[in-house]
């Protein structure tokens, strides 16, 4: 009898991974569905079916908080480094390309096939968010088992799970795309699931390597490693593991956290003082999303989305910005541009994760620096925009100026925000959540999740990250009405959405 269950309790992990395809996949093609012939990003919509699907799960009895008997979800909600790696190496060569003024013009492996397979979606797209369900679960499983991380009953189906993630990667190819070489194009894709598992080992050693000095947290490493690899391997012509992880790795990761935050949400309003953390994460999306657009527009004379949109993805390490931006869905100039802003904020992630995860060894939020960083932050933001609002429609400068602007406005913005809920009595864990939530921040969404500020945040973070999310509405309606306007934001919704959301985060400091 014993065997017999044993032998069921196999079969059950085959089970969980096609039922997880058939519950993932559908989400992101749902939204393309939603938005398609618009102006308009699917993340948005990946939001609300998300959170709705988690929910309904648990309050039909199919699951519980947390969705313990969906292993593979909550698997895949915790692959956020290997998604963003890939957006940390193209940086690297977009920054390279940038600063050594390297103007290369290299032809593209595969012309996609235009033939819509759903509405809104076309057969290479559809097999990209395939592919990427597969990327995401075979190359963290292979690290996974080098390293020797246990999460769980899962961690003795890895080597399963690896395998059938690699294979299962490496075959699909769209066979009506036209791809000029195929063989190549397949040995590219092989090496760069290596490469990514590489990383993420490397990573995983090194942070271990210096924990007793300083918690640095894996994703910080990520960031420096992949895009010096993006440096080094600028000529790097993608193959079918970046292209996929560009186009729909982030939105596969999102759609399963949301999935399981959407399982939590009941759970997590039982918590005392949960509710100041997401009232300043909702009233936080707006006013820091909001409010860095009205400084782009009223100082810099900025207000095209190719400014705009890198810049707010940048800035604030904005999950869905960056998704949106990498998809292509905010023009061609915001999805080039986008990468190089996300790495550039990495030079103000050695103050965020160190003076942080010293500050989570204490206990408690280290003021000093922290309000040293956040001057530091407003000299460098004033001077990006003097440079911005002087760039007057050149590529170069335009660019450089939004480099600064990523790097001034992510230090005030982080630890303007911290210093004000420690101001105001909040504990460096809830402070936290409700930062990471408020700026949609995937590099200290992922250090949460990881256990960097306890165990407690680690479970909640993923409801609390996916809350402020509904606030997209505001955001991707707005970004969708300028590109239905050539790119030009209107200005004036933008103004009220400050103010708006600049009292809604004052009311949740007066709650703490």
């Amino acid at each position: 009898m014993d065997e017999l269950l044993e032998q069921i309790q196999h079969l059950q992990i085959l089970n969980q991974l096609w039922l997880s395809l058939i519950l993932l996949i559908p989400i992101i093609l749902v939204a393309r569905t939603v938005v398609a012939g618009t102006k308009f990003s699917p993340i948005l919509i990946i939001v609300v079916f998300g959170l709705a699907m988690g929910y309904i799960l648990v309050k039909s009895g199919v699951a519980t908080h947390g969705l313990p008997e969906f292993p593979i979800v909550d698997f895949i909600s915790r692959t956020t480094i290997v998604a963003l790696t890939v957006s940390f190496f193209v940086g690297g060569q977009e920054i390279r390309k940038l600063f050594g003024k390297k103007k290369l013009d290299v032809e593209d492996m595969v012309v996609p096939s235009k033939e819509e397979t759903i509405l809104g979606t076309n057969r290479t797209q559809m097999v990209y968010i395939i592919r990427s369900f597969f990327l995401l679960i075979g190359i963290e499983s292979l690290y996974r088992i080098i390293v020797g991380a246990n999460f769980g009953d899962i961690s003795r189906y890895y080597s399963l799970i690896a395998y059938i993630g690699i294979i299962g990667a490496t075959i699909l190819v769209d066979y009506k795309a036209t791809i000029t070489n195929k063989p190549l194009y397949i040995k590219k894709g092989i090496f760069e699931i290596v490469a990514l598992a590489g990383i993420m080992i490397a990573t995983y050693y090194i942070s271990m390597a210096i924990k007793e000095v300083i918690a640095l947290p894996q994703i910080f490493f990520a960031v420096i490693i992949g895009s010096s690899f993006g440096a080094i391997m600028y000529k790097w012509r993608f193959g079918p593991t970046v292209k996929a992880l560009l186009f729909a790795g982030i939105p596969v990761v999102l759609a399963a956290n949301f999935m399981v935050g959407g399982s939590r949400m009941m759970q997590v309003f039982d918590i005392k003082g949960m509710t100041s953390v997401m009232i300043y994460g909702f009233f936080g999306q707006m006013f820091w999303m909001f409010g860095g657009i009205a400084l782009l527009m009223f100082f810099g004379k900025a207000t095209n989305t190719r400014i705009l949109a890198p810049g707010m993805a940048g800035s604030l390490s904005h999950s869905g910005i960056t998704g949106a931006c990498t998809a292509g869905d905010l023009g061609i100039a915001a999805a080039i541009r986008a990468p190089i802003m996300i790495n550039v904020p990495f030079i103000g992630h050695i103050f965020v994760f160190s003076i942080l995860a010293m500050s989570a060894q204490r206990g408690y939020l280290m003021m000093i620096p922290a309000v040293g960083i956040v001057a530091i932050g407003l000299v460098i933001t004033a001077y990006s925009l003097k440079t911005i609002r002087s760039s007057g429609g050149n590529d170069a400068n335009e660019v450089k100026g939004l480099m600064q602007f990523s790097l001034g406005f992510q230090l005030l913005a982080v630890f303007g925000g911290f210093t004000m809920l420690s101001a105001a009595g909040m504990s460096i864990g809830y402070s936290a959540m409700a930062k990471s939530s408020a700026i949609s921040h995937f590099g200290l969404f992922a250090a949460t999740q990881g256990g960097m500020f306890g165990s407690d945040e680690a479970t909640m973070i993923p409801f609390i990250f996916a809350m402020p999310f509904l606030i997209h509405p505001f955001v991707f309606y707005m970004f969708g009405k300028a590109m239905q306007r050539d790119g030009e934001m209107p200005k004036l919704p933008v103004y009220i959405l400050t103010v708006i959301g600049a009292i809604g985060v004052l009311y949740a400091l007066i709650s703490v």
